[in-house]
């Protein structure tokens, strides 16, 4: 799998810059998120570590999601996402964190859509939250890239935000 070389540049030399770390908590994506992170340039200075939990019980057990909400939802909802990412921060004492959860393939019980939900969470605060929805008919490899892309877009914007204010 390959990356976009200069938004992996960005996010790197922004973390090194702010001397700001990074965890990710996933699940849909089953770990580009944290490939993606080890790809980065100088990826020990900022990137602490990573989660991948498919199941709802390591959910619910590392990641502290409410069995019963998770349950209810397939662990795939904004406020899981939220959790997720909230948990993963403190377990990796993080400024940043990223966390996705939600489906590659069209399967019954999402209503045979294709869909994620994402959240960043910056010391201690969920800052973004969001609904990414993809075609039904593409491809479940295709659909972990084009979430890790777009998320990894998503992020260098809420840091552009956040080095502006700074």
């Amino acid at each position: 799998m390959e990356f976009q070389q200069n938004l992996l540049n960005y996010i790197s030399e922004a973390l090194i810059t702010t001397n700001e770390t990074i965890s990710i908590a996933e699940s849909v994506t089953s770990g580009l998120f944290q490939l993606a992170f080890s790809q980065m340039p100088n990826a020990a200075m900022f990137y602490k570590g990573g989660i991948t939990a498919y199941a709802l019980e390591q959910k619910v057990k590392i990641l502290n999601v409410d069995y019963d909400e998770g349950n209810a939802c397939d662990c795939v909802s904004e406020q899981i996402a939220e959790t997720m990412a909230l948990s993963v921060a403190k377990l990796f004492d993080t400024d940043w964190s990223i966390a996705v959860t939600g489906y590659a393939n069209p399967i019954r019980s999402s209503t045979y859509k294709i869909f994620s939900y994402y959240s960043f969470a910056y010391k201690g605060e969920v800052i973004l939250s969001r609904k990414l929805e993809l075609h039904p008919k593409t491809q479940a490899l295709g659909a972990q890239q084009y979430y890790t892309e777009f998320i990894l877009g998503c992020f260098k914007s809420e840091i552009n935000k956040l080095l502006i204010l700074k």
